[in-house]
């Protein structure tokens, strides 16, 4: 049952999204499984900073179907689809913060993220890039649904990026350690920066993840 403290709750981390410097405007959406089957996820066209109750719509997961409450955002259908797809994670983070963005948007992109521990710790080794599709439309939704089947975190090209955590804090911190990372490959432009080495990503999967080592 969904009741007012999971909706203040939700309020409250959409507020975060401000915060971090993540969105401008209208921009993000968020979501958040409360039961196995509901979901909150931010109005259409709501601005997360400033996000009100009668902004929260209850979704169902299973169907995609709104329960009750505004429309939800045009970009729900990734973020149910996501849900759906990965029971290991409850929160699901769509932004458009500027170095991350501006990197969506170039036309020779970075084929490795990894400039510091923290993203192969935290937002995964790997970080795909799907191709342009129009915002709410299905294309996108199946692309980032399927990207998000086996990774965290992913860039949309020409549009920005989601990312989804087992709880608003892993979802906040993949997405503000992404936004780091973009801003030192920005900033130090390209041939002008290092990545880690398999060896020390390898490193770190061990000794702070506590993975096995190979």
């Amino acid at each position: 049952m969904i009741t007012k403290e999971h909706i203040a709750k939700f309020i409250e981390q959409a507020h975060r999204v401000g915060k971090e410097r993540l969105q401008l405007c209208s921009s993000g959406n968020l979501s958040w499984r409360v039961e196995e089957h509901t979901a909150l996820v931010s109005g259409t066209g709501s601005w997360l900073p400033r996000l009100a109750e009668e902004n929260v719509a209850i979704c169902d997961i299973s169907t995609g179907l709104r329960i009750d409450g505004p429309k939800p955002s045009m970009e729900s259908v990734f973020h149910l689809g996501v849900l759906r797809e990965r029971k290991d994670m409850n929160v699901v983070l769509h932004f458009q913060s500027e170095y991350a963005t501006i990197v969506s948007c170039m036309k020779k992109k970075p084929e490795n993220f990894n400039v510091v521990a923290e993203v192969p710790c935290y937002c995964g080794r790997e970080i795909p890039v799907i191709p342009y599709f129009r915002p709410g439309s299905k294309e996108l939704a199946d692309a980032v649904t399927n990207a998000l089947r086996e990774h965290d975190c992913v860039l949309m090209n020409k549009h920005g990026q989601a990312v989804c955590g087992k709880d608003f804090d892993d979802a906040f911190q993949k997405a503000v350690f992404f936004e780091f990372a973009c801003g030192i490959i920005v900033r130090a432009g390209e041939g002008n920066y290092q990545t880690l080495s398999d060896e020390e990503i390898r490193d770190l999967e061990v000794y702070i993840l506590g993975k096995a080592g190979s």
